[in-house]
């Protein structure tokens, strides 16, 4: 067990999990070093890498304090191992291909002031284009009544230049785990990520999970980190998303209403599918049957997700959701249909 005594002043872990990613250490670290304050607790969680990631740690930053593991765990559980060994109030996970330009304790002033919030992220943007926004959170995750994840500054593969038009703090649906500050008791006391995800998505179900206990989560855009994005997986690797569509559908099972269930499932079936079928006029295969085996998998997976769903309902119950983040319409009706390719110009049709 890591410990950091808690106080009155708010103690903070800066975590990075780390898998063959010494190339990004030694670029990225000595930002998070510049601009992280000396009370805060540096952690490199370890996935068992093979690339001399810890050796490079001990010896050229001593310290920065390293957790290994004995095997690649992937981002949920890694991160669910690591952090049961660090004891302080906050938790800043950040991506090993992030870099800081500017100081982030914002966000532990912001969290620690209300305390209602389970968790919150900065504003994510390009490290190869510092003024457009980054895929993997750009300025904080929303919803589609279906269950599609986009977010503010990025709608599917359209990302817009940030010319500060989401620079209001407010309410999210979900943090991105590229960059995001959680309440350590929170995190633990609904459960982690789900360990099962391995990669992908273990952020929006922690987020929805939260928001259903009650906690609320916002971007904070006074801080923004620069990601470099798709270091581990290539966003378009068959990997990538056979994760990202199965870990979608175990979300939704594990989390919305029995009554949403009903039509949301059939439809989404008949969504993904054609979304499959496109991979083939595309003239890739992989990715077709990347989402074969996504729903396949996600099918086996309905009884274990049923007894994870009682227990968070359990979790929940007299609780008050919040619905900031959650959008009443489909994005792809917004996207493909009605040709709204900007997150404001979508919401907005909704006002």
């Amino acid at each position: 067990m890591i410990d950091q005594p808690v106080t009155n002043t708010p103690t903070t872990a800066l975590v990075i999990l780390n898998y063959n990613g010494k190339h990004y250490l030694e670029k990225f670290l000595p930002s998070v070093i510049q601009y992280s304050t000396g009370d805060t607790l540096l952690v490199v969680g370890d996935n068992s890498s093979t690339d001399d990631s810890v050796l490079f740690l001990q010896n050229y930053y001593p310290s920065v304090r390293v957790i290994s593991l004995d095997k690649n765990y992937g981002f949920a559980e890694g991160y669910n191992l690591v952090l049961k060994q660090i004891k302080t109030d906050y938790y800043f996970l950040l991506n090993s291909d992030v870099e800081l330009r500017s100081s982030w304790t914002p966000l532990i002033e912001i969290i620690h002031s209300n305390p209602r919030l389970a968790a919150a992220q900065p504003k994510i943007l390009s490290y190869a284009q510092p003024t457009v926004f980054e895929h993997a959170g750009a300025a904080g995750g929303w919803l589609d009544i279906l269950g599609y994840p986009f977010c503010k500054g990025r709608i599917f593969d359209v990302i817009e230049k940030d010319v500060k038009q989401y620079d209001r703090q407010n309410g999210i649906f979900w943090a991105s785990g590229a960059a995001m500050i959680i309440r350590a008791s929170i995190f633990h006391q609904i459960g982690g990520f789900d360990k099962d995800y391995f990669a992908h998505m273990e952020e929006i179900d922690w987020c929805w999970r939260a928001k259903r206990c009650g906690w609320n989560i916002i971007s904070i855009p006074e801080v923004s980190v620069f990601h470099v994005g798709g270091g581990t997986l290539p966003y378009h690797s068959d990997q990538k998303i056979f994760l990202n569509f199965r870990n979608n559908l175990a979300t939704i099972f594990k989390n919305d209403s029995i009554l949403n269930l009903i039509y949301k499932l059939p439809i989404r079936f008949i969504l993904d599918g054609a979304a499959a079928f496109s991979f083939l006029i595309k003239k890739n295969p992989k990715g077709f049957l990347a989402v074969v085996r996504a729903y396949l998998h996600f099918i086996k997976w309905i009884p274990a997700l049923h007894s994870k769903r009682k227990k968070i309902n359990q979790l929940s119950k007299g609780t008050t959701f919040s619905p900031e983040g959650l959008f009443k319409g489909s994005i792809l009706i917004e996207y493909f249909i009605k040709g709204h390719q900007t997150f404001q110009s979508i919401v907005s049709s909704h006002d």
